[in-house]
Formats: C-alpha cells, sequence, structure tokens
C-alpha cells in the first residue's frame, strides 16, 4: 500500500545508500513512510548491533514516536536510495482531520506494523540460530494466501534477507540452508528459496516452542 505522491512535495524526504536516518537513544518526535527502496533497522544487543528488519516499499517506521514520547528504540539505516514521506505530531494530526481516508489507511499500516514487530521479536526470542531460520521462512508463509493448502512454497527472498530477518550472520544462515538442500528440505536460486514440505517446518517450530515454556 503507497500513500498518494502528491504528498512528497510536502512531506518527503530522500536518503543516499548508507545513510543513517535516524539513531538508536536519540530523541524522536516523527515516522516514515517508505515510498521507494529498503531501510535496516538495527539494535545494539549487548556488544553487538543486530539486525531486526529490513524494511521496504510501503513500511512505516519510528512509528513509536507518534505513540510516546521515548528516545528511539533502534537505529535506521537506508539500504539504498530510499523516498520517504515524513511525518511528525503536529502535521500528523492536521492530516489525520483533514484527509480521514488517508488516515485511515495509515492506521491500517500502524496495526499491521505492529503485528510484524511482535512476529519478528517470536523469532529473536528462539534459542538456536536453525530454529530461527525455519521460523522466518513460516513467517513469510503466513503472509501468503495459499499457506495451509499447498506444502511447497516459493518465498522471493535472499539468504542475506533470511540472515537479517533472524538476526543472524550471514555466513552461518548460509550454512543451515545448505543442509537444508543437502536434505531436500530446500531449493535454493539466486533471487528465490523454495521450501519442499512448509508444514515440516511448523511441526518443528511448534516443537521448539514447547520445549522452551
Amino acid at each position: 500500500m503507497l500513500l498518494p505522491e502528491s504528498l512528497f512535495d510536502k512531506f518527503g524526504k530522500v536518503f543516499e545508500p548508507g545513510q543513517i536516518i535516524f539513531c538508536e537513544y536519540e530523541p524522536g518526535n516523527d515516522f516514515y513512510f517508505i515510498q521507494e527502496g529498503r531501510v535496516k533497522i538495527t539494535k545494539t544487543i549487548g556488544n553487538a548491533q543486530k539486525t531486526l528488519d529490513v524494511l521496504s516499499q510501503g513500511d512505516i517506521f519510528g512509528e513509536m514516536a507518534i505513540l510516546e514520547e521515548e528516545p528511539r528504540s533502534a537505529t535506521a539505516i537506508a539500504v539504498d536510495k530510499v523516498r520517504t514521506l515524513n511525518f511528525n505530531r503536529a502535521n500528523f494530526d492536521t492530516l489525520m482531520k483533514s484527509n480521514p481516508q488517508l488516515a485511515f489507511r495509515l492506521l491500517v499500516i500502524f496495526s499491521n506494523r505492529i503485528n510484524d514487530a511482535r512476529r519478528r521479536l517470536q523469532i529473536l526470542l528462539l534459542d538456536d540460530t536453525t530454529s530461527k531460520v525455519v521460523d522466518v521462512f513460516l513467517m513469510l508463509a503466513e503472509k501468503d494466501a495459499h499457506y495451509g493448502q499447498v506444502k511447497s512454497m516459493v518465498f522471493n527472498t535472499t539468504v542475506d534477507d533470511i540472515a537479517s530477518w533472524c538476526g543472524q550472520p550471514i555466513d552461518e544462515v548460509q550454512k543451515i540452508i545448505n543442509t537444508f538442500v543437502r536434505q531436500g528440505k530446500v531449493e535454493l536460486f539466486a533471487d528465490r528459496i523454495v521450501v519442499s514440505n512448509i508444514n515440516d517446518f511448523n511441526r518443528l517450530i511448534q516443537a521448539k516452542r514447547k520445549s522452551l515454556l
């Protein structure tokens, strides 16, 4: 879901690849809607910088600045050239009152974003990398209308993306996926990954979560 391009003249901002949009712990009173490009969200956990998410067109970030007056809980970095719509509390309130239809669309996006964040937190709480990788595939499957109706599923994603979503090193995730390939559970291509039986992955994660109770 994209917002009208006409809003860009008033609310638009452009960020170059690698540019830091905002940093963890700094004050914030605005949020961003991605019209084009990708944004990496990272957080300091212990002594390491972990990737929590990679957002793309139609996603929002920094939204907690509108909901509560707290410092930024993570850092946002442009992966490639990014075009955003930038809203602060004042202009967001004006937008809500002047354009109810647009306000409703933004509220739907807010709701979806919160649900996505909760789902990704479930992945990060798993205690081993293999389970995290498997749960990323389940997360992607849950967004597919055919989930639950078919066993084999195709995901237009890469090993790098999987590593970002589960917050683990790329080489470690690559080894796990290579093992799945040898076991016949996964087919790996340059621009997509095919899971042979998503139900097997679902059973593995359900058993894992029960063991953590």
